[in-house]
Formats: C-alpha cells, sequence, structure tokens
C-alpha cells in the first residue's frame, strides 16, 4: 500500500450472500486495503458470535486476485492456531488482540516468519500502554472504538485520546452507505488533516 492515510472497509458489514462482489465494490470505491473480522468455533471464549474463516479468506484471494490488501482482524481466543492456514489462504497481515494470547512475542515471530505482516489489537477496556512494548516489532497497531464481535455499534468517541490514526477501519458507516466512496474520501481527509496537525504540534 502507498503511504498516507488508508481506508479499510470491515467486510464483516457486507451482504454476506454476495462477500465478493461487495468486496469489489469497496475497492472500486476506493478502499485502500479489506479489513476481515475472522474467526472461528473457537471464538464463542473471545466473542460471542461466528463470522468466518480461512477457506472464506482463499475463496476471496482466488476471485479477487493478488492486489487487494488483506488485513485479518483475528478475534479469537487462540490466535496461534490460525496462523499458518490464514497465510496460505492469502493474508497480508494477521491481527491478533493482546487479551488472547499469552505469549505475544512468539506469536509476532510466527506470523512473520509465515510471510504477513503484523498487527496488534486491542479491545477499548485496554490501556494503549500495554501496546508499548511490542511497538517496535508490529506494523500495526488497532485500537478499537468498539467491542468486538457486533458490526453496526455506536463510535466510542472516548477511545480518540488513544489512537493517532493512519489507518482506519470503518464498517456499517461504509458498507451500508449509497455512497461508499464519498465516505471513504470523507474519512481519509478528516484523517490526513488530522496527521497534518499532530504534526505541526510537534
Amino acid at each position: 500500500m502507498a503511504s498516507g492515510c488508508k481506508i479499510g472497509p470491515s467486510i464483516l458489514n457486507s451482504d454476506l450472500a454476495n462477500l465478493g462482489a461487495e468486496c469489489l465494490r469497496m475497492l472500486d470505491s476506493g478502499a485502500d486495503y479489506l479489513h476481515l473480522d475472522a474467526s472461528c468455533s473457537a471464538v464463542r471464549h473471545f466473542v460471542p458470535n461466528i463470522t468466518f474463516g480461512h477457506p472464506v479468506v482463499e475463496s476471496l484471494r482466488k476471485q479477487l486476485g493478488q492486489d487487494p490488501f488483506f488485513d485479518m482482524h483475528m478475534m479469537v481466543s487462540k490466535p496461534e492456531q490460525w496462523v499458518k492456514p490464514m497465510a496460505v489462504a492469502g493474508a497480508n497481515q494477521y491481527t491478533f488482540h493482546l487479551e488472547a494470547t499469552e505469549n505475544p512475542g512468539a506469536l509476532i515471530k510466527d506470523i512473520r516468519e509465515n510471510g504477513m505482516k503484523v498487527g496488534l489489537a486491542i479491545k477499548p477496556g485496554t490501556t494503549v500502554e500495554y501496546l508499548a512494548p511490542w511497538a517496535n516489532q508490529i506494523d500495526m497497531a488497532l485500537v478499537m472504538t468498539v467491542e468486538p464481535g457486533f458490526g453496526g455499534q455506536k463510535f466510542m468517541e472516548d477511545m480518540m485520546p488513544k489512537a493517532g490514526a493512519n489507518m482506519i477501519v470503518s464498517g456499517s458507516a461504509i458498507m451500508r452507505s449509497e455512497d461508499p466512496r464519498s465516505v471513504i474520501n470523507l474519512l481519509r481527509n478528516v484523517c490526513s488533516e488530522a496527521a497534518q496537525k499532530r504534526s505541526l504540534d510537534r
């Protein structure tokens, strides 16, 4: 992906019966990457409902080709077990929850050895300081502004002090819009303006 602020629609909020077409619609609307909220049967220990796993990722990769960047948001209780399957399926980045593993360092190493970038996520109730020890070992920190597990939740504005964001994930605001391109452009512009302001304030 090119530099600058990136917008990634969460396809959990799409028409899942037409998932490939929905992904193409987002890419055609200017999305920089696709955010895939992936889970499995073990997810009930972490979040209360089930989405999709690596077979769907593999199918999307075959349909969409190699260009789209797939960021896998692994809301699972044992993220270690899905690293290789997701890599084989065509994932570009493996984003796991800090709350879900006892050995983040080993998991980061495994993700890299399987050829993927590393994302590290925290739930709204986790303080951002827990990310600090891993900051120089990861490619992206995902600070969640909703509780994981359900789409369409209200944005938690009190999470904003945690995040100097340059990658924005949005679900229903983009996916359910009649004009997703305009929403994507708006989010990108707001993100870019905030980044410029942070730079000037330093």
